[in-house]
């Protein structure tokens, strides 16, 4: 046994160091890929902190592909120093990658879409929007994936095929909001003074913007009110607090000044003959 061993190895022994050469060269490029794709995905995500120009919408797809970029030239050169021809491999990888874009047609129109999300930009980390029935601030956009948050803080992640196919109702965009306020008062009443009364609450809020002006205006004529509107705009920091602000002066302010907010009634109207009909039997 001992002889057989010293023979393949007397025969063999250049081949096999070159062969340990070559995978210890390997293991280095590999190791050294692992580390440079961490460091410059590490880099570009630091880099917003830095570089205010870069968008935090681009951050974590740059971040992926130059990850997968590294990995791919480290894979070349441990094929080139194996003696593999790349050109025959890339033609290899191209017809394989043909098949395998066939079998994940939906996971590659979600690149797609990604892709189309960033050129097109509909929307960027921060903003809050609604796609189809779900609202919620956006997180990140990857190469699969968008991540939001919603309101009550769950995370939803959304295949960017589904957010790019779908309406996006982007509320932060234009840096500012319209709210409607809207309160009924009494028949009876007189629209000019409810008029006044929400005339009265735009000029002493400072958080309405003066442009657009607000606006005051009979909005319906329902079954047991008017409807009086109140159309302001304030900016999107401002917005929710202030509309809740409102309402609840507009309710005490309508109060104060003597005009009444109806419940719901209806007048029942009975027929005499039902009512002597009824009382003879």
């Amino acid at each position: 046994m001992k002889q057989t061993v010293s023979d393949f190895w007397l025969n063999h022994s250049q081949t096999i160091i070159a062969l340990g050469y070559k995978l210890v060269l390997a293991i280095v490029i590999l190791i050294a890929s692992a580390l440079i794709a961490k460091s410059v995905k590490k880099a570009i995500k630091n880099s917003h902190s830095k570089l205010n120009k870069v968008d935090d919408t681009l951050l974590p797809i740059l971040s992926s592909v130059t990850g997968y970029t590294v990995y791919v030239i480290g894979g070349v050169f441990i094929l080139d120093i194996f003696g593999v021809n790349t050109a025959s491999l890339i033609a290899l990888v191209g017809a394989a990658g043909l098949a395998i874009g066939l079998a994940l047609k939906d996971t590659l129109s979600n690149i797609a879409a990604g892709m189309m999300l960033l050129i097109l930009r509909p929307f960027k980390v921060g903003d809050f929007v609604e796609i189809g029935s779900m609202q919620g601030t956006v997180s990140e956009v990857n190469l699969f994936t968008t991540i939001f948050q919603t309101i009550d803080g769950l995370y939803i992640a959304s295949p960017n095929g589904i957010v790019w196919g779908n309406n996006i109702k982007n509320f932060t965009r234009n840096g500012k909001r319209r709210m409607d306020i809207v309160v009924g008062i009494s028949y009876a009443d007189s629209i000019d003074e409810g008029f006044d009364v929400l005339k009265r609450i735009a000029a002493s809020e400072p958080r309405l913007l003066l442009e657009p002006a607000p606006h005051v205006m009979v909005s319906a004529m329902a079954e047991s009110a008017v409807n009086i509107q109140l159309r302001a705009w304030a900016k999107n920091d401002d917005y929710w607090q202030t509309y809740w602000d409102l309402n609840k002066r507009v309710k005490e302010s309508i109060e104060d000044a003597g005009l009444t907010i109806p419940f719901p009634q209806r007048t029942l109207h009975i027929p005499e003959r039902l009512v002597t009909k009824s009382e003879s039997v």
